[in-house]
C-alpha cells in the first residue's frame, strides 16, 4: 500500500462510524465501473420480496449475534 493510502487509512479511522460507512460505501461503488441493469432489477425484485417476508411475519432468521457468533467460530 502507498504511503498515501496508509496515511489516509490512519486518518480515516478517526471519522464517525457514520461518516466511514458513507466513504466505504462511495468506496466500493467507485469500484464498478459498469452497471448490470439486470443484476440491478433482480436484486430490487428479491429485497422487495424478502421485505414483504418480514412485514408479514413470515421470514425466518437469525439475531446478529448468532450470525456473528458463527462467523467468528467459522473463521477463527
Amino acid at each position: 500500500m502507498t504511503e498515501t493510502a496508509e496515511r489516509l487509512k490512519l486518518e480515516l479511522s478517526q471519522l464517525s462510524v457514520k461518516d466511514r460507512a458513507e466513504l466505504a460505501y462511495f468506496l466500493i461503488h467507485s469500484l464498478d465501473e459498469e452497471v448490470d441493469y439486470d443484476v440491478e432489477s433482480a436484486w430490487d425484485v428479491e429485497l422487495t420480496r424478502r421485505m414483504q417476508e418480514i412485514n408479514e411475519g413470515t421470514a425466518s432468521g437469525k439475531t446478529s449475534n448468532q450470525v456473528f457468533t458463527e462467523l467468528r467460530e467459522k473463521y477463527s
